[in-house]
C-alpha cells in the first residue's frame, strides 16, 4: 500500500493494519492531518544489530519529513548506509473507559512512515527545512530569532524521509462492552484530552513585551 493510493492494501503489506483493520486509514488526507497536528515523533532504525528508537522534531513538507540530527551522531552514520527506518507519530486524544477492566482503552490518531532517508546538505536546502520546523512548532518566530550561522549549520544534520508507504490509524468515541456488561452498575464514558499551551515564562532579564505570535498559542 503507497501513499497516494486510498484502496486497502493487499494482506501482505508491511504497512497494512492488522490489529483492528477497520481503524486503518490509507489515504493522503489523513495521514498528513495526524502528521502536521504534532511536531514530536518516533524514529526507529537498527545500528550494529542493535535496534534503537529516538524521539525527534519533524516537519512535514509535501511528501517528506524532515528531522534533525547531530552530524557525527548514530542515526546520521546508519541513514548514510541507507537503513531501513520507522517513523511513528501519536496523538492521545481521550481516556476510554468501559464497564469492564478488558475493553478499557485510549481514543488516538497515530501514523506510521516506513522508507528510507537522504541526508540534506546544500546550504539554502538545510536553511529552508529549520526555518519550516521553526515555523511548524512556533508560527511567526523566524521573522524575530536570528538564523542559523555557518558553524551552526555544520553542526546541524537534516535528514529527509519521504512519505511513500505510509498507514494511519484512528480510534475515537465511547467504550465497546459486550454481553452483559452492558447492564452492570458502573460508569461508562470517554474523557477527552489535549494538549493546551501555558502562559509564557520570560527569561531572565528579558523585559520585552509578550510578540503576539507567542500570545496566540495560550488561551486567554
Amino acid at each position: 500500500m503507497y501513499y497516494d493510493q486510498q484502496e486497502k492494501p493487499a494482506n501482505d503489506a508491511r504497512n497494512r493494519v492488522r490489529r483492528h483493520p477497520e481503524r486503518g486509514h490509507y489515504d493522503r488526507e489523513t495521514i498528513e492531518s495526524i502528521l502536521d497536528a504534532g511536531f514530536v515523533g518516533h524514529l526507529a532504525f537498527v545500528a550494529d544489530e542493535q535496534p534503537y528508537v529516538l524521539p525527534m522534531l519533524y516537519v512535514r513538507q509535501d511528501e517528506e519529513i524532515f528531522l534533525h540530527g547531530a552530524p557525527r551522531g548514530r542515526l546520521m552514520s546508519t541513514i548514510a548506509q541507507g537503513a531501513h527506518l520507522c517513523f511513528t507519530v501519536t496523538h492521545i486524544d481521550g481516556l476510554v473507559m468501559a464497564r469492564s477492566v478488558f475493553h478499557h482503552s485510549v481514543n488516538f490518531r497515530s501514523v506510521v512512515v516506513l522508507g528510507e532517508a537522504r541526508a540534506v546538505r546544500e546550504r539554502e536546502a538545510k536553511l529552508s527545512a529549520m526555518e519550516a520546523l521553526v515555523e511548524h512548532i512556533v508560527p511567526g518566530r523566524t521573522a524575530e530569532a536570528r538564523g542559523p550561522n555557518d558553524t551552526e549549520l555544520k553542526a546541524t544534520e537534516i535528514v529527509a524521509l519521504t512519505i511513500s508507504e505510509a498507514s494511519a490509524k484512528v480510534r475515537t468515541g465511547g467504550p465497546v462492552d459486550t454481553g452483559a456488561d452492558v447492564e452492570l452498575p458502573v460508569w461508562a464514558g470517554y474523557v477527552p484530552l489535549r494538549v493546551v499551551a501555558g502562559v509564557p515564562v520570560p527569561d531572565a532579564g528579558c523585559e520585552l513585551a509578550v510578540p503576539a505570535y507567542v500570545g496566540s498559542l495560550y488561551p486567554a
